[in-house]
């Protein structure tokens, strides 16, 4: 199974992703589109690099606690340097986020594959029954579409994680349990309201499915209020305005 996770990507005007270009030696092949290769191609960002314009106090919470929990529990070593001590706990903290963002991607992966009638990781399977279980539940049958991408003449694209007639969805995985439900941040209604409008479903009922990490099996829908999604499309329009004129990109039929 490969599953791209969204961050810096590129999609170009018929919907396509665009993530990759060639070197100018076709002998080096592939790498990262840039902005200066989105400016050539006729690229346009996905969701993630336009919602880096807007702060996200959250993760930076976590990475906060990441680093403070570091310090707490490395041990010192006789004759370390202040110096050496801080390079260890960023180092520290840095390898208990990698572990985190890879067991997320693994889940997403997997319960992504579910519904695209792949034969996921054994592993994974209470995960992913469960996920399905919960949208059964909420939505009843629905003939569930993953990783559409679309491109919105306002000048942005992306891939949708899973949708179906009347419903947008995306997968979110992170820590909580029973009695600790995860909490819909802004930016996940915003990321919904984009995907929307960019496959020209308006009036789609937009939703969160958030999957524990640490407690496998344990599964929370969370439907966005019409009125919600509504200013969220605001935010993103003002949001993607603004990273147009800071980098100097936007499609002719938004100067207009």
């Amino acid at each position: 199974m490969t599953h791209i996770a969204e961050s810096t990507h590129w999609y170009d005007k018929n919907g396509d992703p665009a993530y990759e270009v060639p070197y100018a030696d076709p002998k080096k092949g592939m790498r990262a589109a840039t902005l200066r290769d989105a400016r050539k191609l006729d690229l346009w960002p996905g969701f993630t690099t336009v919602n880096k314009m807007l702060a996200a106090p959250w993760l930076e919470r976590w990475k906060q606690n990441q680093i403070f929990m570091a310090a707490l529990t490395l041990p010192t070593i006789e004759g370390e340097t202040a110096k050496e001590f801080e390079a260890r706990i960023w180092e520290d903290a840095n390898e208990h986020s990698r572990q985190a963002r890879e067991r997320g991607t693994a889940i997403h992966a997997a319960v992504q594959g579910w519904f695209e009638n792949e034969i996921p990781p054994g592993e994974y399977q209470e995960i992913y029954e469960a996920a399905d279980l919960a949208m059964d539940e909420q939505f009843g049958y629905q003939d569930w579409r993953c990783e559409q991408s679309f491109y919105h003449p306002l000048g942005y694209g992306g891939k949708v994680d899973i949708n179906a007639t009347g419903y947008i969805g995306d997968f979110k995985t992170k820590e909580f349990d029973k009695d600790n439900p995860p909490k819909a941040y802004p930016e996940n209604g915003m990321q919904l309201a984009a995907y929307r409008e960019g496959l020209k479903m308006p009036d789609a009922v937009c939703f969160n499915c958030f999957i524990s990490t640490n407690n496998p099996g344990l599964v929370h829908i969370h439907i966005w209020d019409e009125a919600e999604i509504s200013d969220e499309w605001n935010v993103f329009r003002n949001l993607l305005e603004i990273w147009q004129i800071r980098n100097k990109h936007r499609p002719a039929s938004a100067q207009a």
